[in-house]
């Protein structure tokens, strides 16, 4: 066996202990920027605050380290538990819909990775987020509060009952589908105010938009999506 010279030794190991991220935090603001001109722009986002929103919350903190190099691609992906993190532009199209203001208390229903709260915290007052998964929810919690998004609040349990004690909100975005709107979330809701949410089974889903004007609810579907079921009391048998 032919034996390694010692000053050959020397630079692999010195080679194989250095540890080099694939992407650096310059790079991936880059690719934020670059995700807003070129995924969101294009598509009709035309919010100038929630663009800057999406431009500075740092989506590739939200997902799994082994796929942090996919952070800004056009997609959902994978946040273990069978859920995932909503692409970009269906993030920043359901922010838009609510047209945020910065005194606004907004409840979000399905926490996730807190990614969608993370944006929201940048747009508005106080952000009170529902995630039924509970190692979810102590995830997002604790990395909220690690980005400083200490308005962002976050609560275990269903979603389906929304959060009555601390409501109602101005708005209400929910990032799960039930097959219909829970009535819950209807009274919840501001008067003035606007929810958007899936609702459907399986590939049948469409996002509606819901106001509440003079105590009645105005809804309409205004895009094909899909996303996971919701969970607890919404997918109780009827």
């Amino acid at each position: 066996m032919r034996r390694i010279p010692p000053w050959l030794l020397v630079v692999v190991l010195a080679a194989t202990s250095c540890h080099h991220s694939p992407t650096s935090t310059s790079e991936f603001a880059a690719q934020r920027q670059k995700m807003v001109e070129q995924q969101l722009m294009p598509r009709g986002i035309h919010d100038e605050r929630v663009l800057a929103a999406m431009a500075k919350v740092p989506r590739e903190e939200f997902v799994p380290e082994n796929l942090r190099a996919q952070s800004y691609s056009d997609s959902a992906l994978p946040i273990g538990h069978d859920q995932t993190i909503s692409q970009p532009f269906i993030v920043a199209f359901m922010t838009e819909q609510l047209r945020p203001q910065p005194t606004d208390r907004v409840l979000e229903i399905g926490t996730g990775s807190g990614y969608q709260a993370a944006v929201l915290a940048e747009l508005v007052k106080e952000v009170y987020t529902i995630e039924i998964i509970e190692p979810l929810a102590k995830d997002a919690s604790a990395r909220l509060a690690r980005l400083d998004y200490n308005n962002a609040h976050v609560k275990i349990g269903d979603g389906y009952q929304g959060w009555p004690e601390v409501a109602p909100f101005d708005s209400i975005i929910v990032t799960c589908a039930p097959d219909k709107v829970p009535q819950p979330l209807r009274q919840q809701l501001k008067e003035g105010g606007r929810m958007v949410i899936p609702v459907g089974i399986g590939l049948d889903q469409q996002l509606f938009l819901l106001e509440k004007k003079e105590g009645q609810m105005a809804e309409r579907a205004i895009l094909p999506v899909r996303f996971v079921p919701m969970a607890g009391e919404a997918a109780k048998p009827k």
